[in-house]
């Protein structure tokens, strides 16, 4: 069986930390298009260089350039049999760009995973990890831009995957453990994946 899921929520909302456990826990890749535009700029690759600006202004990455990296990193092997998608797609195009790939590989997703947070706890949460990890693209600036940009761009696709009977709404507040059991919970109710223990 697979696990292709999508994971979608405001920054702050916990996604990063949750896909990585919920993809851990049922043994596929998880894919954050953040981390890879972060590791491409720390290694000064073109694509670093490309990206490197438009992120420091808190500003998005263009959808072409985006769904050209994401393609790629699904055609890798250990993402044949599933993975969790973090930061993409991130708007109503970015969906047919990956509806026509996986139509193209006669696949489909199997959930959405929608992590509500009320928006004063994600500018918290936000503000917090930038002061811990001293994020200089973490200013409240660029917070309030980037869930201005989410609001605007991204919480429309829960509407596109809403009519496909996708999206699996979860309360992303409290402690990791409680947030990563009612993910876990609500897709075995779905009958999807057997979660590793």
């Amino acid at each position: 069986m697979t696990a292709r899921f999508l994971i979608v929520g405001p920054q702050g909302s916990g996604k990063g930390t949750q896909g990585i456990r919920i993809a851990e826990a049922f043994g596929i890749p998880a894919i954050s298009t953040g981390d890879m535009f972060r590791a491409a700029i720390a290694g000064g690759t073109d694509l670093g260089t490309q990206v490197s600006a438009i992120i420091e202004a808190g500003d998005l990455v263009p959808d072409e350039l985006t769904s050209a990296v994401v393609r790629e990193r699904l055609s890798q092997p250990d993402a044949a049999e599933g993975f969790l998608l973090d930061g993409y797609p991130r708007n109503v195009g970015q969906v047919r760009d990956l509806d026509a790939f996986l139509e193209g590989r006669d696949e489909e997703l199997d959930a959405v995973i929608e992590l509500s947070v009320p928006r004063d706890e994600s500018i918290a949460r936000l503000t917090l990890r930038a002061q811990e990890q001293g994020r200089t693209d973490d200013t409240e600036e660029v917070i309030a831009n980037r869930l201005a940009i989410y609001e605007r761009e991204t919480a429309p696709i829960l509407g596109v995957y809403g009519t496909r009977d996708l999206v699996v709404e979860v309360d992303g507040t409290g402690s990791l453990d409680e947030v990563t059991d009612r993910i876990v919970s609500a897709l075995r109710e779905r009958g999807l994946g057997r979660a590793a223990a």
